[in-house]
């Protein structure tokens, strides 16, 4: 029986103990028996299904996630109570599974051996015991604030691949939103712990585990997601924001002009191509000669490079003879060019319902094979996710070698763990300097 598990009905084998034989005192000396032998790991397997069975039973950091989960080294509610749904791989979902302890956890997927599990809220009542309460007393009472940007959403921006497909030049769209977004919830929110994770393929995914973030009801959680999210100004592939600009979108500004050549002018160059300056054109002021003088330098030289013609709206728009020109609007019409190609586009609806399912810290892509693995902060810039560890390396790496409870740290696996354990450690800390001082106001009179 599992405990702590919702669908408790399961019963595995242990494996049972081997007798040590009793030698006799007064028999003549014999050859040593011997030893039983030693588990190892086997050759990885090529079917998916038999790779995560292998990964779970051996590789998947259970209890670093229950610790991150649960906020406290021994069990609590925070755990015990929280969600966890799995997709099998036979295409069955089953959801509203709980755990009381890591190893329940650990025996549980090890079992059902799912193609991913995701990450509910904590409920108001024990998951178990759901049957025994009316369906409008089982509520989400709290859950991390996540944001989530997929590259697929930069698909009609970016010029170098699409679809499922990423390379380093779009890899620079995640890096500056999330730059972005980790900025603004640090400085204009107060949040701290803020992990970032790979999404295992073309993005990644910000789980803000601070204490009052957990706690947000769905409409705080909206207000956040439109602070932050400017791109829900588009309005036919144009964004004109309102000015004097806030101050937030001011200081993002400055990250945005930091990137903007490196990442769109030269990583994209979109209007590179004869006749793609017509959508620059558009985004412009629309000043008769001032445009015109910008289509005949273009005719001229209609090779000229995306970088070179956004030199060029700067060289003319000098002329003194350009009376008519109003600079100012021309230079809210750069910047409102910037906010499109590079602020942060989000999945509105992971961030705003608490009752949201996301995939675990850890799990495997089903496409890629890759480990969905944190990205420390300080390590935006120089994270590659072409050089994330893949399952069956991993299963490579520890053929042949002991099995013990805490493998991955003879694999690549292990650096991301490290990072892991550093992060829930310290947001440890702060739940418990937390405790204490709320406990301390409550003795108060």
């Amino acid at each position: 029986m599992f405990q702590g598990s919702s669908n408790s009905q399961v019963n595995t084998n242990v494996q049972p103990k081997l007798p040590v034989a009793a030698v006799p005192a007064a028999v003549a000396p014999v050859t040593p028996a011997t030893p039983a032998p030693v588990a190892t790991f086997k050759p990885p397997p090529q079917d998916f299904e038999s790779i995560t069975s292998m990964y779970y039973k051996q590789l998947f950091p259970f209890r670093p996630v229950f610790q991150w989960l649960n906020h406290a080294p021994d069990p609590t509610p925070d755990f015990s109570k929280r969600e966890i749904a799995m997709e099998l791989h036979n295409g069955a979902y089953t959801r509203y599974r709980s755990y009381e302890t890591p190893e329940s956890f650990k025996k549980e997927v090890s079992f059902l051996n799912p193609a991913r599990f995701e990450i509910g809220p904590v409920y108001s009542i024990d998951l178990i015991n759901r049957a025994k309460y009316q369906k409008d007393s089982i509520q989400p009472v709290q859950k991390e604030l996540i944001f989530d940007i997929d590259m697929t959403d930069y698909d009609e921006i970016r010029s170098c691949c699409s679809g499922t497909d990423i390379c380093e030049k779009c890899w620079g769209f995640v890096r500056v939103a999330m730059h972005v977004i980790d900025f603004v919830l640090r400085h204009d929110f107060g949040f701290k712990f803020i992990l970032w994770v790979f999404s295992g393929r073309r993005g990644v995914h910000a789980w803000i585990s601070d204490y009052r973030a957990r706690f947000l009801p769905d409409n705080a959680r909206r207000s956040i997601v439109d602070y932050v999210n400017v791109f829900r100004g588009v309005s036919q592939g144009k964004l004109k924001l309102p000015r004097p600009l806030h101050p937030m979108l001011s200081h993002t500004l400055e990250l945005l002009k930091s990137n903007f050549v490196s990442v769109v002018l030269q990583g994209q160059n979109p209007w590179g191509a004869p006749g793609a300056e017509k959508q620059l054109l558009s985004r412009l002021p629309n000043n008769g000669p001032f445009q015109q003088r910008l289509k005949q330098k273009w005719s001229e030289e209609p090779n000229r490079s995306s970088l070179d013609k956004w030199k060029d709206i700067d060289e003319i728009a000098k002329s003194k003879d350009l009376k008519t020109l109003d600079r100012n609007a021309l230079l809210e019409a750069k910047q409102d060019i910037m906010f499109y190609y590079l602020a942060p586009r989000l999945d509105e609806n992971v961030s705003t319902k608490l009752n949201h399912l996301l995939k675990s810290p850890f799990c495997i892509h089903p496409k890629t094979q890759k480990i969905c693995v944190p990205i420390p902060t300080d390590q935006i810039d120089t994270f590659d996710p072409s050089s994330v560890p893949i399952a069956t390396e991993l299963l490579k790496e520890v053929q042949g070698k002991r099995v013990t409870e805490n493998t991955y740290e003879s694999t690549t696996l292990r650096p991301y763990v490290d990072y892991f354990r550093k992060f829930y450690n310290e947001q440890h800390k702060a739940e418990r300097s937390l405790k204490r001082s709320r406990e301390s106001e409550g003795l108060d009179f």
